[in-house]
């Protein structure tokens, strides 16, 4: 079965920062463009970028741009999404999925069951 694994997520203070960390389970990320996802409550699922195969740079949603940041470690194999800066408005369940292509900061063909997500959430 071809599963993602998001971990990471906490409860910070606004200006705060952390940094999740996307896995997966049956295949390698390494082949694949990763997308990151968040889900507010009341709120439809919202992408905010996403990262290409190789040493492409990530395309990000104006909402994270200049905050948030996105790389492949462990030779491609994990891909990691530092967050800074971070709003109460960043509050939300965050999805990592794994899929064929990006365009724009929104991935095409997405394979794989999504995952439990990782909660941020970020208040005083």
């Amino acid at each position: 079965q071809l599963q993602v694994v998001e971990s990471g997520g906490g409860l910070v203070q606004p200006g705060g920062s952390l940094r999740l960390s996307c896995a997966a389970s049956g295949f390698s990320l390494d082949r694949y463009a990763v997308g990151w996802f968040r889900l507010a409550p009341g709120e439809e699922r919202e992408a905010v970028l996403c990262i290409n195969r190789g040493d492409s740079d990530p395309t990000y949603a104006d909402s994270v741009k200049g905050r948030f940041t996105a790389s492949r470690d462990n030779a491609g194999k994990t891909v990691s999404l530092q967050m800074k800066n971070l709003k109460p408005e960043d509050t939300a369940l965050y999805f990592c999925a794994a899929a064929l292509d990006c365009t724009g900061y929104v991935v095409l063909g997405r394979i794989g069951s999504w995952g439990q997500g990782t909660q941020v959430t970020v208040s005083s």
